[in-house]
């Protein structure tokens, strides 16, 4: 029996963050490569620093007489995506930025395995679902998200002007009987336009945007606030702290509430099963939780690279399943086909459906009409009811 009174925390960081901001720009650089053609072949790493940006990696087009042209979008790529973020500072500017390229043609060494169908790389992939939110999400780190993409509208509308781009947020929630009830601490640190703002200044502006996110009796008279706890924070972003894809992996996922293969997403074509084999197992995680199989569900997948099918499938219902984890691990192949190449055409992942995804989590997220969050869907349901 899982434990029923705790307190959990999860952290969210803003699109401004240093690290966001890199992966914002890796996954509008295979955006732009899988609209020119859906089994574009991109890896994308990106550095950010002060007033530079970097980025490298591995492309690949089927006529590789177009990519050159492709190679002088990325200029254009990096600064739009910089300045919708909302950087028009001294040392971090989107148009006085400089923008060093070094993306190249894919390995023929790694592209012959993915040609065959196989998986670029060999790796362990974790899916989670829980039924303590309606997005069957962790609450910590859906709200922690909830409140930082809430305050980015806020500040790009216009409402809040004085709030920069850079931020971070915190919950720690108190669950009983296995349901979050209250938040113990709330930390938030966002940039601020002024010096002469005090951390009590900046509660004022924020705790109104906060309040309207979280469940009005998650917020009580013990609730400890920490906003801005160490001061002014005006010099951020990329100029404050150097940034690089990858490496916010709990932040994209669950939060600390699940394990992690420990693959990043951003800057990753789906035939990388690091990101498409994630999607799949949060997309089969989800479904077992809504067809009612289990209140909680983790799900493991691992590749071979070059290998399509999956080397294992692994499901923990935490004792909170109606039926044997092990017939749900059937089920699961039963009813959808896990091979790269079937996970990419079950969710639709040949689109330019990422850039959306590189801030706020890519799971507990809306599905899009154009196919964004697809892995979101919970129309497997009956299906997997089913096939047991």
């Amino acid at each position: 029996m899982s434990r029923q009174n705790y307190v959990f925390t999860s952290e969210s960081v803003s699109e401004g963050h240093p690290d966001k901001v890199c992966d914002r720009i890796s996954d509008a650089v295979l955006d732009a490569f899988l609209t020119e053609e859906p089994n574009a072949r991109v890896a994308c790493e990106t550095f950010a620093t002060t007033n530079r940006v970097v980025v490298g990696g591995e492309v690949g087009l089927s006529d590789k007489r177009r990519l050159a042209e492709y190679m002088d979008r990325i200029d254009a790529i990096v600064r739009d995506c910089v300045r919708d973020i909302g950087y028009e500072q001294d040392a971090f500017h989107w148009k006085t930025l400089q923008v060093s390229n070094y993306l190249h043609a894919q390995s023929a060494h790694i592209s012959q395995g993915v040609d065959k169908d196989g998986a670029g790389d060999q790796g362990i992939m974790f899916g989670y679902a829980v039924d303590e939110t309606p997005e069957l999400m962790p609450a910590p780190i859906l709200y922690a998200h909830a409140i930082l993409r809430r305050l980015a509208e806020a500040r790009k509308s216009g409402a809040e002007p004085t709030l920069g781009p850079d931020a971070k947020s915190q919950l720690s929630l108190r669950y009983e009987g296995g349901r979050p009830v209250e938040v113990t601490q709330l930390v938030l640190s966002t940039q601020h336009a002024h010096e002469h703002q005090t951390s009590d200044d900046i509660r004022a502006i924020v705790e109104p945007h906060i309040r309207a996110v979280l469940p009005a009796d998650w917020l009580t008279e013990a609730t400890e606030w920490h906003v801005n706890p160490t001061g002014t924070f005006v010099i951020g972003g990329p100029d404050g702290d150097a940034g690089l894809t990858g490496r916010k992996i709990i932040v994209d996922t669950y939060g600390g509430a699940a394990p992690h293969g420990g693959g990043a997403f951003s800057g990753k074509d789906p035939t990388k099963v690091d990101r498409s084999a994630a999607y799949a197992a949060r997309y089969l995680a989800k479904n077992v939780v809504a067809a009612g199989l289990a209140r909680r569900c983790t799900l493991q997948l691992s590749y071979a690279i070059g290998v399509a099918r999956p080397l294992s499938i692994y499901v923990d219902t935490h004792g909170t399943g109606a039926t044997d984890p092990a017939a749900i691990e059937t089920a699961v192949a039963r009813v959808m086909d896990l091979t790269p190449r079937g996970i990419r055409t079950h969710l639709g992942l040949e689109r330019p459906i990422y850039q959306r995804t590189a801030a706020y989590g890519h799971f507990g997220r809306a599905p899009d009409a154009d196919g964004g969050f697809s892995w979101e869907r919970t129309d497997l349901a009956e299906a997997l009811k089913r096939a047991l």
